[in-house]
């Protein structure tokens, strides 16, 4: 008899990182980031979340910015805006 091996391809979820510093929000209200991963129909689901969040909040600005290519990690310029230009971020996928 042979023997199967079963491998389970989920790695181990992160430890979270103890937060270093906090941002105040202004009080016209919080400054969204919108990251497009490019996926057929993100761009739809985006759009319906910032509308709901603007209904729900407010909202100061929105900085919306999409991804080069769908199977890689967004370029460190993209990162690097939405840190300097937004309070939280939303991302999604979708099809």
């Amino acid at each position: 008899m042979s023997k199967i091996k079963l491998v389970v391809p989920e790695a181990p979820a992160p430890a979270p990182d103890a937060a270093t510093t906090s941002k105040q929000i202004d009080k016209d209200g919080v400054r969204l980031g919108v990251l497009d991963n490019t996926k057929g129909n993100a761009d739809h689901l985006l759009a319906m979340i910032v509308a709901g969040l603007r209904a729900a909040l407010p909202i100061a600005s929105v900085v919306s910015l999409r991804k080069e290519v769908l199977c890689l990690p967004a370029a460190p310029a993209i990162i690097d805006r939405l840190v300097a230009e937004a309070d939280f971020v939303v991302s999604a996928m979708a099809d």
